[in-house]
């Protein structure tokens, strides 16, 4: 399963951007870094967020190269700091 189809909760109208890298947030969270600058998060939450690649080192480097929706892009805001 690609990235983007994993997040059904981005806008349509949201330019895709490529994984280049992940984090962890202080709650553990991963947050996947986007070329572009951003950070978004990429929960796996059952039933509602389904990302079961989040959960492994080979499940998170399978997605590098692929792309999200970028809602920060999308409102034109700058990239994180």
């Amino acid at each position: 399963m690609s990235a983007a189809a994993a997040s059904l909760s981005a806008s349509d109208a949201a330019p895709l951007r490529e994984i280049v890298g992940f984090r962890q947030d202080d709650e553990g969270q991963w947050v996947a870094q986007l070329a572009c600058g951003h950070g978004q998060h990429v929960r796996h939450l059952p039933p509602w967020q389904i990302r079961t690649w989040t959960q492994t080192p080979s499940g998170r480097e399978a997605v590098l190269g692929t792309t999200l929706p970028c809602r920060k892009c999308e409102r034109g805001e700058p990239a994180d700091a």
